[in-house]
């Protein structure tokens, strides 16, 4: 890559106060084990060499809550499919750690709450620690203990991140979804798990609608014959009543606040939540990460690479049913405030909040970023974000323009942190830095413990060129198991069978040979036209600038062995043609950008891109439907944001 114009450098004060800083300060002044060197690259370095060495020090700096114990970082392995256990006779519980500020800084904000229905509430960090105990009481009074599952039908509202919390303290196993996720998608879910408990709302607001959800937890609570009880939290009615389910209780009649906050300790790995990977096709997969290793990587991704302490203000607009969410919560593990919105994002909305709540560090989607700059947003001349030190986005690639925009309309001090990682992790694999500069189109860095490389078809490691994305070393929040996958064949399938004792992540990623990192998408959804592979991310850049363009989906209806013909979706702009005139403008500006053999060979009109609930577009499953396997095979309604839009895409 030429060399590009930073748009962020730090200044030698943002290096002097960075956590990261104080961290290899620390470091240097214990005389163990640490890097040689002093910039990002040797810490890296080290940290992916000296793996144990690495781990024992987070433990150890954060002081975590728990008992480290004399036993090893690792044992067993090289990975958690092959036996690995993280700091076997450990003990720790993650809602400990998360509660700990409740007794030192009891009156420090900790939850900030808007939606846009126009609630509004303010919890401090002892508040949120009652409210913890008194649900904590309630489920252990309807038989939740150790190793139960709870699951939850909520939307981003304090009761989610109370409730987790509590389910958390007991041992228990949590797992939620948005209640925009049908019942199918839920059933599909949570009938895998079988759950003990179901917190549900009666309803929830989006997008100025109100949307009744009683019938559906009634038909939720139907499917899972394992309940013992449907807790409803009231939500649009505050009268509502559980009459509707069989086994519903009032979220006021669980018991009173008076009971003591208790933890219960459980093993380093034992399970703390189930998520689910996107599940377009087939059930989702429930995936396992436990207790200690979300602790010990939340705290390292946020304090290093969000740059994040007591004192900021984070906001990371995301639903319960999306991974962002379990990592938003996460900030109190730091010691921020976290700010949670419930509602649509739609206009300025996140901008204007971000400047009400004083939020230091903004999370959004990447296709958030490219909304704003397509409407021609100037949040940094609109709205006081004085506060505002860093972006996060995430989700998909961010390309060049949408890190100018954020330079050009935002502020030039933020450090904008494009962020990639997944739900199986819960974290970012490469993310932002605030001791490197950052270049359009680049994420700064790949993350602290987490040894990415990028391979060829051979399985070699490759710098400067496009390969898949693969992790050589094992990180503790690897998933500790799948659900129902007793001897981790589904978990093998899923990661390593592409290259033994690899985990192989499924995007393709460039590595520069400075350490900064492009992503190109998924890499099982390529485009390969006359021998030359490319991701999708670049096919998308140049389509999407096109203000006529809304949306966008390209698929390559190749074979192994044979050339496939190259179809261009779009979804329009109201009022806009998909005439001769733009059709012979995008064919132009996809011939000069990519290349003569990335022209579509068609350009169709759709009403919409078919997406996850998470906003993923739904590549792989479209091609399935152009390659012939029937609509209702190829993908998972359920798990649709938008599952009107699929039967655009039958073959003529």
């Amino acid at each position: 890559m030429a060399q590009v114009k930073s748009l962020w450098e730090p200044s030698d004060e943002v290096i002097s106060r960075a956590r990261v800083t104080a961290y290899r300060r620390w470091l240097a002044e214990r005389g163990g084990p640490g890097p040689t060197g002093d910039s990002y690259e040797d810490l890296w370095r080290w940290s992916v060499t000296e793996v144990d060495a690495f781990w024992d020090s987070i433990w150890s700096y954060f002081d975590v809550v728990g008992a480290r114990g004399d036993g090893p970082v690792r044992e067993g392995g090289p990975m958690p499919v092959d036996g690995l256990r993280w700091f076997p006779g450990a003990t720790v519980n993650y809602a400990a750690n998360a509660l700990r500020g409740a007794d030192e800084h009891p009156d420090d904000v900790a939850v900030v709450f808007r939606s846009e229905a126009g609630g509004h509430r303010t919890l401090s960090r002892r508040e949120v620690a009652l409210h913890v105990a008194h649900i904590r009481a309630g489920l252990a009074e309807l038989g939740v203990g150790r190793g139960d599952r709870v699951v939850a039908y909520l939307p981003n509202i304090p009761e989610a991140l109370i409730c987790f919390l509590a389910v958390a303290s007991l041992g228990a196993v949590w797992s939620s979804c948005s209640p925009d996720f049908g019942s199918s998608s839920v059933i599909d879910r949570y009938a895998q798990i079988e759950p003990k408990v179901l917190i549900a709302v009666d309803g929830y607001a989006y997008n100025g609608r109100h949307f009744d959800r009683l019938e559906t937890v009634a038909e939720i609570e139907r499917a899972l014959p394992t309940l013992a009880a449907t807790v409803l939290v009231p939500y649009l009615d505050p009268a509502v009543g559980t009459g509707g389910l069989d086994k519903g209780v009032a979220y006021a009649d669980l018991p009173r606040p008076g009971h003591d906050l208790e933890f219960e300790d459980v093993p380093f790995d034992h399970p703390l939540w189930v998520v689910y990977s996107s599940g377009t096709t087939g059930l989702p997969k429930p995936i396992v990460h436990g207790h200690g290793g979300v602790v010990l990587e939340h705290l390292k991704a946020l304090s290093f690479h969000q740059d994040l302490g007591p004192g900021d203000v984070f906001l990371w607009y995301t639903t319960t049913g999306w991974m962002m969410w379990n990592y938003l919560v996460g900030g109190l593990l730091v010691g921020a405030t976290v700010v949670m919105y419930d509602g649509a994002p739609g206009g300025d909305v996140l901008w204007r909040l971000a400047a009400e709540a004083g939020v230091t560090y903004l999370g959004v989607g990447a296709p958030y970023l490219m909304a704003s700059r397509k409407a021609e947003m100037r949040p940094g001349a609109e709205f006081d974000l004085s506060a505002l030190r860093g972006i996060g986005s995430t989700g998909s690639p961010l390309p060049p323009e949408g890190f100018d925009w954020v330079y050009e309309a935002v502020g030039s001090d933020v450090l904008l942190g494009s962020f990639s990682g997944g739900t199986d992790v819960c974290t970012g694999f490469v993310g932002p830095s605030v001791l490197l500069p950052l270049r359009p189109g680049v994420i700064q860095c790949r993350g602290l413990g987490a040894k990415v490389e990028a391979y060829d078809d051979a399985g070699r490691p490759v710098i400067d060129e496009v390969g898949e994305l693969v992790l050589t070393e094992p990180m503790p929040s690897m998933p500790v198991f799948f659900w129902n996958d007793p001897d981790g064949e589904r978990y093998r399938e899923s990661y390593f069978e592409g290259f033994p004792g690899v985990w192989r992540h499924g995007d393709w990623i460039k590595i520069l040979p400075d350490g900064g990192c492009v992503i190109y998408g998924r890499s099982d959804s390529t485009l390969n036209r006359g021998g030359v592979r490319m991701g999708t991310a670049d096919f998308y850049r140049v389509v999407e600038a096109f203000e006529e363009i809304v949306d966008s989906l390209v698929i390559d209806t190749g074979r192994l062995g044979e050339e496939g013909r190259l179809l261009l979706y779009v979804q329009l702009a109201p009022g806009a043609v998909l005439d001769e005139g733009l059709t012979g403008r995008v064919r132009a500006a996809l011939r000069a950008a990519l290349s003569p053999r990335h022209v579509p060979d068609e350009i169709r009109e759709v009403p919409g891109v078919p997406r996850t609930l998470s906003g993923k577009k739904l590549e792989i499953p479209v091609r399935k439907i152009l390659l012939g396997t029937p609509v209702e095979q190829a993908a998972n309604r359920g798990s649709m944001a938008n599952p009107e839009v699929l039967d655009h895409f039958r073959p003529e």
